[in-house]
């Protein structure tokens, strides 16, 4: 497998052929927000935020899914990408109705944790206030539509880690929303086998273990990444 060497804000960096930019500036140290990133399953470049500049192009391109190359000069950090990022926020917020004083993951949620980093203070768009779903017929787990920023990594999760493909977005636009065996309440979905690792998965509060109260439920995205770690080097196979 060879090597590339390309520039990171100015800091020349070495990766492999087949890395990702993200993959290679988070290597070498450099941070790159995301949403819908998550170690153990495929990109999909959702959420727009890990978009980076390349010397030579006007366009943006999504880190999560841009092969490196050699030579590459790659900016991160530029006064267009951070009001950019800052836009892809206010407009999240604005789409459904994230109200953090009263979340189970206040606190803990990557989408107020990123929201900080790029210093959104405030929300310069309407609120939309649309009625969406909560879902509580699950045993163990609820679903709310209201805080679903529609990252997809829970019908990643449980497609390729799990293998049972609960999940599924349906709809469009503004209307898209996530779903469970084509529609069917949780509780009723037969393929789901309550095994909880979208509800790790999922960076907001949308997916949430019943019996959490406010700011007290946290994740643990390390158990999806060592259950694919210990896949790809078959360490359970006897």
């Amino acid at each position: 497998m060879g090597a590339k060497t390309l520039t990171i804000d100015g800091k020349t960096v070495g990766a492999q052929e087949n890395q990702t930019i993200l993959e290679a500036a988070r290597d070498a140290g450099i941070d790159i927000p995301t949403l819908c990133h998550l170690e153990g399953v495929s990109d999909v470049g959702a959420c727009r935020l890990c978009m980076v500049e390349l010397a030579g192009s006007p366009r943006l391109f999504p880190a999560c899914v841009t092969k490196v190359a050699e030579g590459m000069e790659v900016f991160t950090s530029t006064a267009r990408l951070q009001r950019y990022r800052r836009m892809i926020l206010e407009l999240l917020f604005a789409e459904r109705n994230h109200v953090c004083a009263v979340c189970v993951v206040n606190g803990h949620c990557e989408l107020q944790d990123v929201a900080t980093q790029v210093g959104m203070d405030h929300v310069r768009y309407a609120y939309r206030f649309p009625v969406c779903e909560v879902d509580i017929t699950h045993k163990l787990f609820g679903l709310d539509n209201n805080r679903c920023i529609l990252c997809s990594r829970c019908v990643r999760v449980c497609n390729e880690v799990e293998g049972a493909h609960t999940w599924d977005i349906a709809g469009r636009g503004a209307a898209a929303h996530v779903i469970t065996d084509l529609n069917q309440p949780w509780g009723e979905a037969a393929s789901c086998t309550s095994c909880g690792k979208c509800v790790h998965a999922c960076p907001t509060g949308a997916i949430f273990r019943k019996g959490s109260t406010v700011a007290e439920m946290e994740r643990d995205r390390s158990r999806l990444e060592f259950i694919v770690t210990a896949r790809e080097k078959k360490q359970w196979i006897v």
